[in-house]
């Protein structure tokens, strides 16, 4: 008999965790012979909502038509697949599953060591993530003996699950017009974690007078005509200052949603020749992985979730030693407290650190990619080569579905010693019939 499993994350969201949903359900519509998928939709933040009409959207909105009316007759659940931040995940059903993009810094929240005891296991998206979840420690009081616990982690198995490549064809290209034949390309969300403030000025800085351009694929919350507007302000605020006023180098700011096609049209198109990236932290990085799957040369912090992907096993023609190699262009970056202003209780901790690359090292970079690009692009076509064969949809499908699969069939039980109070799955079925209202 099938498990029936519910998942609760922002599936229509255009947004990170969207992303990560939407990966989630493709990979346990691979094994439809053994789950059973019911599908409660949230937001995220101000994000906006997918609207192609495909047949992805068509199948998500029936299961959650199906889930309205599951539970209004009562129905229960073998197991919850949670995605979303750890400060969110409660027992839905007897077996839970978080899966969560998770840390762009040193340390968890211990919020999230709390939240890790309510679940029986943890998919995280990179190895930076899994191993800051494990190696987290706080001292804190058991609530069911009220002792001490001075090494308090997760002790919940976390497996690592790495996204899997995508090849759309790219049927021409974008319609934009680049002045110049060689350009930079920056894509994110304008918000502090980006770092796109340094990524731009150290650009203009570095190429003032060369016929250089960088295209900024960028949004602050959405795809909407106002924050467009906010989004170009930020740039013009940024680009006002008289000694940016003669600059030869060329900005674009490329704003709206894009299909994953037009996308991969983007990285390919012909006058766009590497990916730039000073992100402080990532979970994973998935612009930096689509540059990658796309053959694009990359410029990035050597540090978090990106380097599941841009490093490679290479073996010495002499030695015939095999090592890890990285096969993108290293910023060199020290590691710092985050600032202030972007502390999030429960989430992004006070006391935790994430990299601040350096300007000078950037600048090399940029000019290193130009001057002995051919070098570059081959290392780009090695990497592609590699990742294509070890992130294919078959490997990382099984990786997702294999310890969900294993929990279900063996009603694997939680770690003992549970440190918070939390909902009881009664309570969490009353409020995900309300969800479903709000969404019909």
């Amino acid at each position: 008999m099938k498990k029936k499993i519910l998942v609760k994350g922002p599936i229509l969201s255009r947004s990170g965790y969207g992303e990560q949903s939407r990966f989630a359900l493709q990979c346990l519509r691979s094994r439809e012979d053994y789950f059973d998928i019911y599908i409660i939709p949230t937001n995220w933040g101000k994000t906006s909502w997918v609207w192609e009409e495909t047949e992805e959207r068509r199948w998500i909105d029936e299961k959650i038509k199906e889930t309205a009316i599951y539970i209004a007759n009562q129905g229960t659940f073998d197991g919850s697949l949670q995605i979303t931040i750890p400060n969110e995940w409660e027992p839905m059903a007897p077996i839970n599953i978080g899966y969560t993009a998770g840390i762009e810094t040193t340390k968890i929240a211990p919020q999230w060591v709390e939240k890790s005891y309510l679940m029986n296991h943890i998919i995280v998206i990179s190895n930076h993530a899994k191993d800051t979840f494990l190696n987290t420690t706080y001292q804190a009081t058991d609530n069911n003996t009220g002792q001490t616990i001075d090494d308090f982690r997760c002790q919940t198995p976390v497996t690592t699950v790495n996204y899997c490549v995508r090849n759309y064809d790219a049927k021409g290209h974008l319609d934009i017009e680049l002045d110049y034949d060689f350009n930079f390309l920056c894509s994110a969300q304008f918000g502090p974690r980006k770092n796109v403030e340094n990524t731009l000025r150290w650009f203009v800085e570095e190429f003032i007078d060369q016929e250089v351009g960088l295209v900024l694929k960028l949004n602050w919350h959405n795809d909407s005509l106002n924050d467009r507007v906010h989004t170009k302000k930020m740039i013009d605020n940024l680009l006002k200052q008289d000694k940016y006023k003669d600059r030869k180098c060329k900005i674009y700011l490329l704003h709206g949603s894009l299909k994953s096609e037009e996308m991969s049209s983007l990285y390919k198109h012909p006058k766009i020749k590497c990916l730039v990236s000073l992100t402080h932290g990532e979970g994973f990085g998935l612009p930096i992985f689509e540059a990658v799957c796309n053959e694009l040369p990359v410029i990035a912090p050597d540090w978090s979730g990106h380097l599941d992907f841009l490093y490679m096993p290479v073996t010495d023609k002499k030695t015939k030693k095999t090592k890890n190699k990285a096969m993108f262009s290293k910023v060199d970056y020290q590691l710092a407290p985050i600032p202030q202003q972007v502390v999030w209780d429960g989430v992004l901790v006070a006391d935790s650190q994430w990299c601040y690359a350096d300007g000078g090292s950037y600048k090399m970079k940029l000019r290193e990619v130009i001057t002995k690009y051919q070098h570059k692009k081959q290392q780009a076509k090695k990497l592609k080569k590699w990742v294509f064969e070890n992130f294919s949809e078959e490997q990382q499908y099984a990786k997702f579905v294999d310890p969900i699969i294993k929990a279900l069939d063996n009603s694997t039980a939680p770690p003992a010693g549970l440190p918070a109070e939390s909902k009881g799955e009664e309570d969490w079925l009353e409020e995900i019939a309300d969800i479903v209202k709000e969404y019909e």
